[in-house]
């Protein structure tokens, strides 16, 4: 047999072989999704019990376990700021029963911030579906400016006076983004969570800041808190009278700042896996009725499929990234 045709033979005999274990693969996670789940499925948080993760997990949790007839669990992992549950899950078995709701912090700021991260995010983990995007409100006490134009206005006229309060990596990039766009020279002031800015902002520590809408909505409901913007262009019901910050502040170029939860599994986990998940959370979030009850208390039901994750992190790692190496002497990240 000539050498050009063996060479031949032998190549196509690889890619068959190749064909033939991608096949096998595909039939084994198609067969593994068709028993799915037939034991307790863990669902990792990286926070204490309590918080915004922690709620959301624990009703999607109980949705899921409704749906499949199997026992669902939420396992509180605090930490490292999200990296130590980030950890566990991706040297987990990929099989689909131990899943991690990261967040916008997980899965792109921490790689653009913290050295040696134990962790790749979108390398060992599957992005499964977005939960539920928390978006930025701009906020001031009741006795503060009465529009986001005002509050621009008051800034201008008093370069380097007025205070802005933060506190994820996320709140600060988009509170600094603002400043920035709107050519205002504010100070930024850091902090921990929401509790500690709701009391600057009313014992008027702060002038302003970015909070999120789940604890934004009571202080505005109960009128401690005025809501003079919305960081998105989206439409939110719990705030329906909230302009949002490009069309009131006449920033067009501005973009959509938030915290967000999502779905996650270790790399590895059989594609019919990841859409089997994907499609009983998809299915739960049709349901408006329980959509609607998430949003009165402040929650912003966000469902997606795993390619939209994926390339929304994609995305989220470039923005964010240009914006920490513009301001990274701004932002406060000790």
């Amino acid at each position: 047999m000539p050498v050009v045709r063996a060479l031949a033979v032998a190549l196509a005999c690889v890619v068959a072989g190749g064909q033939s274990l991608t096949q096998q693969a595909w039939a084994q996670g198609t067969s593994d999704a068709a028993s799915y789940p037939n034991r307790i499925v863990r669902l990792i948080v990286p926070f204490p019990p309590g918080g915004p993760a922690d709620v959301i997990a624990r009703f999607v949790g109980q949705k899921l376990s409704e749906d499949w007839g199997q026992t669902v669990v939420v396992e509180n992992r605090p930490g490292g700021n999200t990296a130590i549950a980030a950890q566990q899950v991706a040297r987990s078995a990929p099989d689909g029963y131990t899943l991690l709701i990261p967040m916008d912090t997980t899965m792109v700021l921490n790689p653009l911030t913290i050295q040696n991260l134990p962790y790749e995010p979108l390398k060992d983990l599957i992005p499964i579906t977005m939960l539920t995007k928390n978006m930025s409100m701009v906020v001031t006490r009741t006795a503060g400016p009465k529009s986001i134009k005002e509050l621009i206005a008051q800034a201008r006229a008093n370069p380097g006076k007025m205070n802005m309060g933060a506190g994820t990596i996320t709140s600060r990039l988009g509170a600094v983004l603002f400043a920035k766009t709107a050519g205002i020279d504010v100070q930024l002031i850091p902090f921990k969570g929401s509790a500690e800015i709701g009391q600057a902002v009313l014992a008027g520590t702060v002038d302003f800041a970015l909070d999120s809408t789940g604890t934004a909505l009571p202080l505005v409901q109960g009128g401690k808190y005025r809501a003079l913007a919305k960081y998105t262009n989206q439409p939110l019901p719990m705030f329906p009278g909230v302009p949002s910050l490009s069309e009131a502040a006449g920033l067009p170029s501005i973009d959509e700042s938030s915290t967000w939860i999502a779905l996650a599994a270790p790399a590895g986990t059989p594609r019919p896996i990841v859409e089997k998940i994907q499609n009983a959370v998809a299915k739960i979030y049709a349901d408006r009725t329980t959509m609607g009850k998430l949003e009165k208390v402040g929650i912003n039901p966000v469902n997606s499929t795993s390619d939209e994750l994926t390339a929304f992190i994609r995305s989220e790692s470039v923005r964010w990234a240009q914006v920490l190496k513009e301001n990274a002497h701004l932002l406060k990240l000790e």
